[in-house]
Parts: structure tokens; sequence; C-alpha cells
């Protein structure tokens, strides 16, 4: 999009969140609609309670035709499309050796191929209409810093990045393409990857700004990639990590 038509206030702006029913992508959806942003959230399952101010469809975007349908309600109900976020991921935690085909396949196609598709059925639209649009991929650093248990989702956020890259290279100049990387972010579901508060303390306190981050930063971080400031921004990774996790050495050593 161009500085004219994409700045931090996004209102009326059209926008697509995946994954937008719970967590971090309800909240980039509430947040954007907050702002004066129309709307449409998808998701497998419709978000109790509904989230204020945001439209939903339900489906699962792993498949290339609810990619494409999901698009084309967007731009049915809004007559046109200007940002999409990538949001939709995940995979549980199992080891390597033990993942099995179906497992890795599944989390491959819903971090790597969901986002690939959604995105091929907006940059269509944007690449014929005034002003373009941005398509927003939610990443992790998971890409680059790999933790035991999360093989196939690490290599499925690799591709994620690479693939961020080269869309932006295909689709400049009309169609921004850019990722924000998320760290650590504390949500409701929490206590089934950390444990109790006390774990969760203990985490945080590994972070250089001392806490995780929330779902409203990596909201913020999007609605920063709107802003006519990141205009000559694409193909960019933006890391919200609260500068990342202290060295190992600094939790038996006095840091400076």
């Amino acid at each position: 999009m161009s500085p004219s038509s994409n700045g931090s206030d996004v209102d009326g702006r059209a926008v697509l969140v995946t994954g937008g029913s719970r967590g971090i992508g309800r909240t980039i959806a509430e947040r954007f609609a907050a702002a004066g942003a129309r709307v449409l959230a998808c998701s497998r399952r419709a978000p109790d309670p509904p989230a204020a101010g945001v439209e939903h469809m339900s489906g699962d975007v792993r498949e290339p035709a609810v990619a494409a349908s999901l698009v084309e309600e967007a731009v049915r109900r809004f007559g046109r499309l200007d940002v999409v976020v990538n949001n939709a991921g995940g995979g549980p935690s199992v080891p390597a050796a033990e993942a099995s085909p179906n497992l890795v396949t599944s989390v491959v196609r819903l971090n790597l191929l969901a986002p690939f598709f959604v995105a091929q059925a907006a940059n269509a639209v944007m690449q014929k209409q005034t002003g373009g649009g941005l398509i927003i991929n939610i990443g992790s650093v998971s890409a680059t810093e790999p933790v035991p248990g999360t093989a196939a989702y690490a290599a499925s956020k690799a591709g994620l990045s690479v693939l961020t890259r080269a869309l932006a290279v295909e689709w400049a100049p009309l169609v921004r393409v850019v990722e924000v990387m998320a760290g650590l972010v504390r949500t409701d579901e929490n206590e089934h990857h950390y444990g109790d508060e006390e774990t969760l303390a203990a985490v945080a306190a590994t972070v250089p700004l001392g806490r995780m981050a929330t779902p409203n930063d990596i909201a913020d971080a999007c609605l920063l990639m709107c802003s006519p400031l990141a205009a000559y921004l694409t193909g960019a990774s933006l890391r919200v990590d609260g500068g990342g996790q202290l060295p190992a050495f600094t939790t038996v050593t006095h840091r400076p």
C-alpha cells in the first residue's frame, strides 16, 4: 500500500485475519476493529464470545479452496482487501523421533502452506486495486532458535520467513509482504507449555525486558507495519521478542 493510503490510522481499511477466534489472532482482529478497520476473521470454530467489532467466517485455511473463498468473501463484504494477517498456526510439542508423518504434514500445512494459499488469493485481488495491499505473516523466533519438540513447527516457520522475502520480491511494488516474528507470548494457553505461575515468572525473567510479550504487543507490531513510516518495508522481519533471551551464563554469574 502506498503511504497515502496506508496509515497507522487504519480507519475504513478492509482487513482479513486468519486464526482470529482466540489468543493472538483474536487480539489482532479486535485491535484493528477498534482502530476503525472493517475486519473479517477466519477460524475453524466460531469465537465464543464473539470478538468485538469483528465479522467471522468458519473455515480451514489449510485447504486452498477455503483460502480462496475466504478472500472472495472479504472482498464481497468490504469491496476490497487492504491488509491480510496470516496468523493461523501452531503445533504440539513432540520429539522429532516420535513425530508421525501425519503430524509433521499437518504442522507444515498449517504454518507454511496455508499462509501461501491465503497470500496467493489476496495478491490476485491486491494487484488489481488502487493502493495495492499489505500481507503480514506472523512468524516465530523458533525459525532461528528452535527448541526440543518443535522440529516441524520451527522448520515451517523458517520456511515462512523465506516465503515472506520471496513473495515480497515477486509482488512488489503494489503488494508489500512482511513478517512479525513473535518471541515468547503470554496467552491463556501458556500453562500447557510452561507450567504454573512460578514457572512462567521464571521464563519471563530470562527476557531482557523482564516480561513475556502480550498479544497486544504482537497486534501493535501489525499496526506498525500499516504505518506510512513502514512504507519502504517489504520482505522484512520484525522481531517482537523483548530482546530475546538472556545468555545462559547470566543465570550463574552476576550481570554487569
